[in-house]
């Protein structure tokens, strides 16, 4: 038992040191931010010698940090409900129907998923360019929609094929249409699979640098992966507020995370024994 016991506590001591080594990026960007950038310039050591709140009071009152913040939060929660509605009917209908049309569809969805988009980006703001939809919203939504569907898709129809199609049956025999079993008897059915789509999408259009770097130019529209850059300028940079704004852009994950964990993890095994 004592033997047992030492193992038990060299393991939990090891998982730690492990956790620390990986975290530790993460450690000293929030260590600091409670410093100034002449301190953190000057000192080799992580752990700030006066500690300060002072880059965080710059950053609400002298940027634009929250608006960043604000459009982080428009357009990835509006690509994540498109992606959520597309998605689920296309995997549905992977899922339910078989037709040599749908078994073509669905290997032009992991084409697509293999196709790297920064390939078609050019002709893409050409094209949105002329369309006016540089600097809006829009255009990062709809990129974000597009890189997101194929992935979604496949995840949904992973969803709907452990759903028993006796169920929907019965409801079509109670006088329910295809779309009424659709929205409300397999969708229901699926909610802890629609959570890991939304997550997984909001988490990628939340943490996107490239597509909003080039689409978005105007300050009031940029994200916060393209806002904070703003910190960094030719000559000079001001690391305090770049690590307290990072620091701020990582606490809604921090937060969402524990909730969400179970539905993650349920998303990344889905499909591992099911076409």
């Amino acid at each position: 038992m004592r033997h047992k016991n030492r193992s038990r506590w060299l393991t939990v001591a090891l998982l730690v040191l492990i956790t620390f080594v990986v975290n530790y990026p993460i450690i000293t960007m929030v260590l600091n931010s409670l410093r100034t950038t002449d301190e953190i310039l000057s000192s080799s050591s992580i752990i700030p010698e006066h500690v300060t709140l002072q880059n965080y009071i710059n950053l609400n009152s002298r940027t634009s940090y929250w608006t960043f913040f604000r459009n982080s939060l428009i357009v990835a929660g509006v690509q994540t409900v498109l992606s959520i509605i597309l998605a689920s009917m296309a995997g549905y209908a992977l899922s339910r129907f078989r037709s040599p049309i749908l078994r073509g569809y669905s290997r032009l969805l992991l084409m697509a998923q293999m196709f790297p988009l920064i390939m078609a980006l050019i002709p893409l703001f050409i094209l949105f360019r002329n369309l006016g939809l540089v600097d809006t919203y829009w255009s990062v939504i709809l990129l974000y929609t597009t890189a997101n569907l194929p992935f979604a898709t496949w995840m949904f129809r992973a969803f709907f094929d452990s759903i028993p199609r006796e169920l929907e049956e019965a409801a079509q025999v109670d006088g329910c249409s295809r779309m009424g079993v659709f929205t409300r008897v397999v969708l229901p059915l699926s909610g802890p699979g629609t959570a890991a789509v939304a997550i997984f999408t909001f988490l990628f259009s939340y943490n996107e640098y490239l597509i909003a770097s080039i689409f978005l130019r105007d300050t009031s529209k940029m994200t916060i992966p393209v806002g904070i850059q703003l910190f960094q300028q030719q000559y000079t940079s001001d690391w305090g507020s770049l690590m307290a704004s990072a620091t701020l852009a990582m606490l809604p994950t921090l937060v969402l995370f524990p909730f969400v964990q179970r539905y993650m993890i349920y998303g990344a095994v889905a499909g591992s024994v099911k076409g």
